[in-house]
């Protein structure tokens, strides 16, 4: 059974950072997509950031510059570096798998973590 267990949320003042983490088991995250998603209150989910296999990402224009996404392939973890966060950042952040190795969209995940919430506060 795959599971995945996103850690690192919490309040910060704008302008600060934050490091989320999504720690995968029951099968290697290597050769495989992951994502990051986000849904804030009243909100529908939204895409925030991926990265493929080989290390290729993309993110979407509200958190380019700011969030960094990365992997560790031996530690079967990717990460999510927030920084220069801003009261709309506020969100239920969640991690995503997909099996293929590039990102297809939110709607090809196969596995989803349970989130982790990041207040941002003014």
């Amino acid at each position: 059974q795959v599971q995945l267990v996103e850690s690192g949320g919490g309040l910060v003042q704008a302008g600060g950072s934050l490091r989320l983490s999504c720690a995968a088991s029951g099968r290697t995250i290597r050769g495989c997509a992951m994502g990051w998603f986000r849904q804030a209150p009243g909100k529908e989910r939204e895409f925030v950031a991926a990265i493929s296999w080989s290390g290729l990402t993309i993110y979407a224009d509200s958190v380019k510059g700011r969030f960094t996404i990365s992997r560790d392939n031996d530690k079967n973890t990717v990460y999510l570096q927030m920084n220069s966060l801003k009261p709309e950042d506020t969100a239920v952040y969640y991690c995503a798998l997909d099996r293929s190795s590039y990102y297809r969209g939110s709607q090809s995940m196969d596995y989803w973590g349970t989130g982790t919430l990041v207040t941002v506060s003014s």
